[in-house]
């Protein structure tokens, strides 16, 4: 038997799975890092940090499975997109790494569309310039922390730090490129025309492969700190959705998924280039090559039931713990105890900003229609209804794309709430499955991984392999009826806050 790793690098920590080849995981391994913010609307985190927790995973997957190390053929990475890391000519990081979540570069992104100009721009990056983006926070560094930009050398992304480690090579690949406002996305390649018009070196940028091509194999240090082979392949691997979307079979037409993480995404497989021109979702490369994706991205989904959870449950985290169980799981059924639309109330989950639909690093997170008879009840419904809300906004400009998926399936640690799973089936209108494998980008990574070593044909047919899905939650024709009117209120509440949030922001 053959056996693949997937290292699932992200936002609140690194999950590293180890699986065979037809899917089966036999073991896991997790090890959580700080998220930095030292500035309202700022997020970082140390490279070293993911790499660190790299190595732990690893050897806690190798140790706890009892696998021969040689029969490890293969790894591969999923990583949180977007982030920044800059290395020196000695391959040190310059700086801690400001990541997807980070709000700070709006007017380095006015900018880049400035120069580049909004439709041209899209063009040939598939998408604007975002605060998320890695292109501003290119120029951010340049144009605030000058000194450090003198050191650059190499410019990098989060998983390909960490594959770099592994192997002592550099590369990126096409998925997580997608993601820095500096790819040509409909012809898979580093775009000389924004490069030379933002003054980026394109030598500071790393070559492209395909999600699923070889990029080097493990060193004889980074096998002597992780317990792996020297040698092992390891594939060049994907951005956290494209791996998501390989670990959940959405590799050919008509496949979507759903992800409510840390940030929320709505994830649809397309074998052409689709762009939306309001640039309201993303178009990217999947980590099948030469197709593409349509997805949007809300910043706080999972976190904002986090946040809530965090700031609100302290009563229920003590009780889980001690009863050995999630947290989360007292909570659904007080949230269930809330009627539909929370006793007229609605939240909305922009507590970092928010991308997609509104593309706002303004916004911030609101309870609309509080009064003195909500109970924590309430409030934690809202929560919830509020980032499905988010979710199916998102869905409806897909739908408006002609990417009209007939399921969804359900992936990310929202999907394991039946719950949660059963209030998006309704609000989106269409059954909701989950798969019998919840490793998801992990899963992904180590498929992509599979295709690099020889163990799968293609990823498509790695999908169709390993895998497998439970039977879907049906939408409640009724409770769909409900939610609507709360919905549609939703969709109406930013616009009218607009500018609210713009003059809150100058304060």
């Amino acid at each position: 038997m053959k056996y693949l790793l997937g290292i699932d690098l992200g936002t609140s920590g690194t999950k590293t799975v180890l699986f065979d080849e037809n899917g089966v995981a036999k073991a896991s391994a997790t090890v959580e890092y700080p998220l930095l913010q030292p500035k309202n609307g700022w997020a970082e985190q140390h490279p070293q940090d993911w790499w660190n927790a790299a190595v732990s995973t690893i050897k806690s997957v190798l140790a706890d499975s009892g696998v021969d190390k040689q029969d490890v053929v293969s790894l591969g990475i999923s990583g949180q997109m977007h982030g920044l890391v800059i290395l020196d000519e000695n391959y040190q990081v310059l700086r801690p790494s400001i990541l997807w979540c980070d709000g700070r570069t709006q007017e380095e992104c006015d900018e880049i569309t400035a120069t580049i100009g909004k439709e041209r721009l899209i063009q040939i990056s598939a998408n604007p310039a975002l605060t998320g983006f890695t292109a501003g926070k290119i120029l951010w560094v340049r144009k605030h922390e000058p000194e450090i930009w003198a050191k650059v050398r190499h410019i990098m992304l989060p998983k390909d730090y960490v594959r770099y480690m592994l192997t002592g090579e550099l590369y990126s690949e096409m998925s997580d490129a997608s993601g820095t406002n500096l790819l040509d996305v409909p012809n898979r390649c580093w775009s000389e025309e924004i490069l030379t018009k933002l003054d980026i070196n394109p030598e500071f940028m790393p070559p492209l492969l395909e999600s699923a091509d070889k990029a080097g194999t493990v060193t004889e240090e980074a096998a002597a700190l992780t317990g792996l082979n020297v040698g092992t392949i390891c594939a060049a691997g994907a951005a956290d959705n494209m791996a998501a979307a390989v670990g959940t079979g959405v590799a050919k037409a008509g496949k979507a998924f759903t992800t409510i993480g840390t940030s929320g995404v709505v994830f649809a497989h397309s074998d052409n280039v689709q762009i939306d021109p309001q640039g309201r979702v993303h178009s990217f490369c999947a980590a099948v090559p030469g197709a593409y994706t349509v997805m949007s991205c809300s910043l706080a989904a999972g976190l904002s039931l986090k946040w809530f959870r965090d700031t609100f449950c302290a009563a229920e985290i003590e009780a889980a713990r001690e009863m050995g169980v999630d947290p989360y799981n007292l909570m659904n059924p007080q949230a269930a105890q809330s009627p539909i639309g929370a006793n007229r109330l609605i939240y909305l989950p922009y507590l970092m900003g928010e991308r997609s639909p509104i593309l706002d690093s303004n916004s911030r997170g609101a309870f609309i229609g509080l009064s003195a008879m909500h109970t924590r009840r309430d409030l934690l419904r809202a929560v919830m209804e509020g980032v499905i809300y988010s979710q199916r906004q998102n869905l409806d400009v897909l739908r408006g794309m002609n990417v009209v998926p007939e399921t969804m399936l359900a992936c990310g640690g929202g999907a394991k709430s039946p719950f949660w799973r059963q209030m998006m089936a309704d609000v989106f209108g269409m059954p909701v499955q989950t798969l019998t494998n919840a490793e998801g980008p992990a899963l992904g990574a180590a498929i992509l991984a599979g295709v690099a070593a020889g163990v799968y044909e293609s990823v498509p047919a790695a999908c169709e392999k390993v895998v497998v899905g439970n039977e879907p939650q049906q939408p409640d024709a009724e409770a769909g009826k409900a939610y609507e009117p709360f919905y549609e209120l939703y969709c109406q509440l930013y616009p009218a806050l607009k500018e609210s949030y713009a003059a809150l922001a100058k304060m």
